[in-house]
Formats: C-alpha cells, structure tokens, sequence
C-alpha cells in the first residue's frame, strides 16, 4: 500500500475525528511526495452557502520518511454551520488540488465526479445531549399491537372495528370507495405496556419510544383529532401517568411520538366529519383553527400531507399554532410535564427551521435532559429541504435522529455481504455527525416505515409487488432458520456501532412481514422464549457491562471478502466486533493487540486468530490498562 497523502477519519491527518465544535482548534495534516518539489500548500475552505475558497497557508513540517514531506496547518471556526475543504499544492510544475476519493482517502487530482471536498460539519460549542441515553436501549413500540390489558375502555367510538384474533394479519383491504380506513383495533393500551415492563427490562431496555398515543381515528393515530388527550383505546391520562411512574422506577424513560406538520381532518381542529361539533377550520373561517390550515379554495381545496385529503397541512410558522405547541403551556410542556422524557418529531425535514427552533427551546426549558428525535432518513448533517440546507445537529434543533444510513449498512451486509460498502456508509456519518449527536443515535434496524428486518434480509423483494402480494407471502422454514442465524449477526453490529440501537417491538422474537401494514402485526407473546430473543437478551447485558459501547471511540479494522471488523475504544475496556456475512466459516487473523483476549460468550480466550461460523459474529474483549 502507498503512502496516504490524507485521511480524514485518523487523527495522525485531522486531529479529531468527525465533526468539530465552534471555536475548536484542529491540526490538519499532509503528506506530499517530494517529487512535487512543492513550494507551498493551502488549505481550502467555504462555507456551505459560499461559492469562494478562503486558502490559508500551512506550514513545512518535516519529512516523511525519505521520499515525502509533511504540511500542516492549525484551524478554527466560530460560526456553526456546514462547510467544505480541500489543499492546494503549489510546485515549479503548477497547481494541484488534494481532494477528497471515495473512500474518504485523498487524491492528488482536480475536483471532478470521481473526487470531492471533504465535509466539515461544525456544531455549537454549547451543543449537549442526554446522558441518559448514552450506552442504553431503545424499545420501540406500536401501541395497539403490543398488549391489551383487558382493562375496560370507556368512550370507544363506534366506527372502529376491535379485534380478538389478534393472530391474523391488519386489515388492508380497501373499503367500496377505495380507501383504506385503518380503522381495525387489537386492542393494545398503556396499561398493557405498564404490565410488560419487566420483560423490558430483561432485554436491557432503557428508553421507550411510543408511537403516537393521543386521540386519533386509525390505529397507527398518525391523523391526530387532539393533541391534548390520550386516545380512549389507550387509556386515560392518569394511565399515562401511571406508565412513566413505573417505568422511571426501572430506570427506563419514554419518549413520544409529535405529529405537527399535519393534522387529521377528523380532528377538533379541522372537523370536516364534524364528529365534534360545529366547530372547526373546515366549517367556519372564524374558527381559531382556521389559520393553521393552507386553504387554496375554502372549504374543499387545501393543502394535505402528500396529497392525503385525511391529512390537512399545517403552516407551522403561524403564531397561533406555534404557541398552542411550543408555549409556556403549550402541548409540548404538557406531556414532559406529565412524565414524558423526550420527543420524535415526525417528518422532521418537513417542519421549518422557525418551527423546530422553538421545540427545542420548549423541551429543554421544561425538562433540560429531556431527548429531542428527528425522523430524517438520511445523512441529517447535509440534508436539503424547504429550499435550504437543514441545521438539524449544530445545536440548536435535535440531539439525535433516526440513523436510517446505519440500519441500511446493517441490513444490506445482512443480506448480499458487500463489506467495502458497509464500512464506507458507516464510516461517511461516523465522519459528518457530532459525536454528541453520534452517542444517542437511533440505531433501528426497523420501524414501523420499513419492512420487518429478518424479512428484509431473508425475504423475497416487494419491491414492485401489491399489498395482495405482500399479504400471501411468508418466509420459509429454510428461510427463517437463515434469517435467524443472520439477525444475530445483524443485531450484534447495531448492538455495538456508536449511538443507541432500537429494537422494533417483536423484531427479538422473529416476527416477520412486508411493508405497512403486514408490519404491524399484534406481538407474538407465545413466542417470546425463542433462540433469538435470549441472544437480544446477551446483548442487552453486554452493552450494560461495558462502558466503551456508550461513548467509546470507533476504530474501523478491516472491510473484505464478506468480514468486517471493527473496535469500540474505551479508557477501561476495548471490544472487537467481527462479522462474517460468508455461508461457511472463516479463520479471521487477529491484530497483534488483539492476541490471546477473551472471547465473550464463549468462556474461552483466544490466541492469534480466532475461527467464526458462517453469518455469525463474535465479540473480543480486552482490558485496556490505564
């Protein structure tokens, strides 16, 4: 291997990895050949919104050896933002640029498709993130599907459809208008999670995330009708309540569901099915909900979430609205206040910066480690929406969001075994996130968007196939045994990369099914003594025993030939993670530090190398002495 010329994520070329804060000095690095015969160097930056470079000089450090000589420079910057970098190399010869290849690596050549700037994300040097969270669990939990108490529930409109036989599929046929109206109920409640909590607590759960819980006419409630009130089904607020009490006695915290870029328009708010009177912005102007709404022709014409005339569109921005949500007694205060400790906000790039600012203010002001969640499905740090780069981690808007690029490396190295592209994606946030963002990442490997995770893995594709389809097909025998075998493999990747993995409810025991709704299903609580859910249970202790998984330093070791490899740094303890994706078994050469560790759950320790079956994983522990 050649001499590397620069690398962002080592800290021999940039002396910190990843993102950086305001204000922060970091040494960046070079190594030029001395056939350049180089007379200076430059290092290149703009910020996001800028089209000009500011190049500074960098200083002749020394050689390299006897053929290279090394350049550095010393930087800082003040405003938190997005920006972007490169050096410039002059010689007798003219000018060359050192940019960025695709495996974050530099090349000497100019900026073209092949090659990039580097990305320096800069965040706010007051940006803090919930200690709680760091090295736990998230469970994430559909509420109707997970368990239904038997409590008798009071107040239960009429149209909806309760269900007993909560082993069959949910209802997706559309109805004779061709809607689907989600309108079919298991059951499941608030106090039937209060129930289950011990079984949270043995998979080590330290957070749950509900999906939303407040009144709303489907079972997935994502069509709000009152921010203000749990949804009869579910229970009561005292339930609520009562839910968080018993929930922080086991040191387990709960995180809500906020669905404000729209609303359902059977709701207070709207009332077009006037199911609650005459009020509402669909039936008078005069309504104090009438400025919420993007009415183009009054009352028929608006503004809908994807075109979904259910769902009507709020102007975030409007004063009214931001009040009612983000006020001194606004909804987002009402429920911390009431036990909550944290919110997902849904669609977040489709909520305005003005909006998101604001929440964030709110929740810290009432609970100041109180978690903020953002869905975003890609990388949040460069993400462009509403017309404008977004600020998602600088600070000022969310501590974390989902961590959908981690979940599709995990996933895809799950199912065709490409290494190379596994580490690269892992590695591209690992290089743009904050690492205070990076320590509470959501690590799913699915939600209640996606495709169950074993049949993502194991199943046949649906991709171009009907809910029809989707509802007639179910994994083999051969392919749940696989799939099996490789959500061990899976869940112990997630389980040790940076931020926090989050178990879908029911993923632990092997539950499968396409996308919404066959993902959905009622949870299988026959099933919950199962192979798999006692290695989700290994896991969950392991991430408790060790403190490098809660804030430890990533090394990346290796990424060939199926394998990946990696290590979890800590001031006390250091694990090597090693996966093999191959069907047969490997012996995987160690690192010479590596040699004669211990080898967890197995009882033994290793010598050089150490043998790994086929689409299995094994973990490596070594006491790092202080």
């Amino acid at each position: 291997m050649g001499i590397i010329a620069f690398n962002s994520e080592d800290k021999y070329y940039k002396s910190k990895k990843g993102a950086v804060e305001t204000g922060e000095t970091v040494k960046f690095r070079i190594i030029v050949p001395r056939s350049f015969g180089a007379n200076s160097a430059r290092f290149s930056l703009r910020g996001d919104s800028e089209e000009n470079y500011e190049s500074k000089g960098m200083y002749w450090a020394g050689m390299y050896g006897d053929s290279h000589e090394v350049w550095d420079i010393e930087a800082q910057i003040y405003t938190a933002g997005l920006y972007w970098y490169h050096f410039d190399i002059s010689s007798p010869w003219g000018e060359t640029k050192l940019c960025k290849s695709s495996d974050f690596t530099g090349v000497f050549s100019s900026l073209t498709a092949e090659t990039s700037d580097w990305q320096l994300t800069v965040c706010s040097s007051d940006f803090k993130t919930p200690d709680w969270l760091k090295g736990g669990i998230i469970y994430q939990i559909f509420p109707d599907r997970f368990y239904n108490s038997g409590e008798k529930k009071k107040n239960i409109p009429s149209d909806r459809i309760l269900r007993a036989d909560t082993e069959n599929q949910p209802y997706w046929r559309p109805n004779e208008n061709g809607k689907v109206l989600n309108n079919d109920y298991f059951g499941g409640d608030l106090k039937g999670i209060e129930e289950k909590l011990p079984y949270l607590s043995e998979l080590g759960v330290t957070c749950i995330y509900l999906n939303p819980i407040f009144e709303a006419h489907s079972n997935h409630r994502y069509n709000t009708a009152d921010y203000t009130k749990i949804d009869p089904l579910l229970g009561t607020e005292k339930d609520f309540a009562s839910l968080c009490e018993a929930a922080h006695k086991k040191d387990i915290k709960i995180i809500l569901d906020g669905v404000f870029s729209h609303t359902g328009d059977d709701s207070v708010y709207f009332n077009k099915q006037h199911r609650y009177g005459d009020g509402g912005a669909y039936n008078s102007k005069h309504s104090p909900y009438f400025k919420w709404y993007k009415f183009e022709h009054y009352p028929d014409k608006y503004a809908s979430w994807w075109g979904f005339d259910t769902l009507p569109e709020v102007t975030e921005e409007c004063e009214d609205y931001l009040e009612f949500i983000t006020g001194e007694n606004g909804i987002i205060t009402k429920w911390l206040k009431l036990g909550a400790d944290g919110w997902r906000l849904d669609v977040a790039d489709e909520l305005p910066d003005v909006f998101l600012d604001k929440v964030r203010l709110a929740v810290k002001k009432a609970k100041p480690e109180a978690l903020l969640l953002g869905e975003v499905w890609e990388d949040a740090t460069n993400k462009f929406s509403y017309g404008q780069r977004r600020k998602f981690l600088l600070g000022e808007q969310f501590d974390s969001v989902m961590n959908y690029p981690f979940a599709n490396a995990v996933l895809d190295f799950a199912r065709y075994g490409v290494a190379e592209d596994f580490m690269k994606s892992v590695m591209s946030i690992i290089g743009n996130y904050p690492k205070q963002a990076l320590d509470v990442m959501m690590n799913h490997i699915g939600t209640h968007d996606t495709e169950r995770a074993i049949t993502r893995i194991v199943g046949e594709s649906c991709e171009y196939r009907d809910r029809q389809w989707q509802s007639e097909h179910f994994l083999s025998p051969e392919q749940k045994e696989k799939g099996i075998r490789l959500m061990k493999m899976a869940s112990t990747l997630q389980f040790m990369l940076p931020g926090v993995p989050s178990i879908y409810y029911g993923d632990e025991i092997s539950m499968q099914g396409y996308k919404d709704p066959f993902n959905r299903a009622y949870f299988e609580w026959d099933n919950t003594k199962c192979e798999l859910h006692a290695h989700y249970v290994r896991l969950g202790k392991l991430r408790k025993e060790n403190e490098c998984l809660k804030d430890g330093e990533f090394n990346p070791v290796s990424a060939a030939l199926g394998c990946v490899a990696f290590e979890r740094r800590g001031k006390k303890e250091s694990l090597l993670i090693i996966a093999n994706r191959n069907e047969n078994g490997i012996t995987y050469n160690l690192p010479q530090s590596w040699h004669n560790s211990e080898r967890l759950f197995s009882g033994y320790n290793c010598g050089e190398s150490v043998f790994i079956d086929g689409m299995s994983a094994v973990v490596l522990k070594r006491t790092e002495l202080s």
